[in-house]
């Protein structure tokens, strides 16, 4: 890769992690020689530089979460490609992933997180992320549960999930949360490790702020 992305490495019990923030909601992780790509958006990397994918998760439909051309890049004919129904039209020989479901994928355990809007709409009244079209995605890394999140609100199938280790969660207003939002859904599933990310010009200030006193660790990279 020409440019430099900031890496996180995680432990487990299996293998590290390393976590790749590529910017906007775009992330590598690297995990016992296999890479994993999410929501890869080409306005945000040349993404004929990055490794190619054995797994990329596409959490909803949006331009800037599938986007085609960056996804061009990256898949072989052996990549395996999870997404919602609302992509899969778009892209041929991939799994559809719905809500509420768990599919093992190359060792991996990965569960599907229902993602939508409840406070936040258009214009004309409908959510920006309708109920049932975006997924999260919590990946299992042998004791680790990472956490996507995906475009979505602090709703109840968030608030009520267990044993999560990192989560990274969304600030971009008005499409998702606000930092309060962030909080609230923070104190409910308490994960070890909060990632703030696709947060656009949300000051993310006011999260570290606001979990201050909490028993998280807030972490902040160049997400936006």
């Amino acid at each position: 890769m020409t440019a430099t992305f900031e890496t996180d490495v995680i432990s487990t019990s299996a293998r590290d992690v390393a976590i790749t923030f590529i910017g906007h909601s775009s992330l590598m992780m690297k995990f016992n020689n296999k890479i994993i790509h999410v929501d890869p958006f080409g306005a945000m990397a040349d993404y004929t530089q990055f490794s190619k994918a054995d797994i990329v998760l596409v959490t909803h439909e949006h331009p800037d979460h599938l986007d085609l051309a960056a996804l061009g890049h990256v898949r072989t004919e052996k990549t395996i490609i999870i997404l919602t129904e609302s992509c899969a039209a778009q892209v041929k020989d991939s799994i559809v992933m719905r809500n509420g479901e768990t599919r093992e994928v190359s060792g991996l355990t990965l569960d599907a997180i229902p993602a939508y809007n409840i406070v936040n709409k258009r214009p004309d009244g409908l959510p920006f992320h309708p109920k049932g079209a975006g997924n999260g995605y919590i990946i299992t890394f042998g004791d680790t549960r990472i956490y996507i999140a995906g475009d979505t609100e602090n709703t109840p199938e968030m608030k009520s999930l267990q044993n999560i280790s990192v989560a990274f969660l969304p600030m971009n207003l008005p499409y998702t949360m606000t930092p309060e939002m962030v909080a609230n859904a923070v104190r409910s599933f308490r994960p070890r490790i909060l990632y703030p990310y696709h947060f656009g010009q949300t000051d993310t200030s006011t999260i570290v702020d606001l979990l201050k006193d909490e028993d998280v660790e807030v972490r902040i990279r160049k997400m936006a």
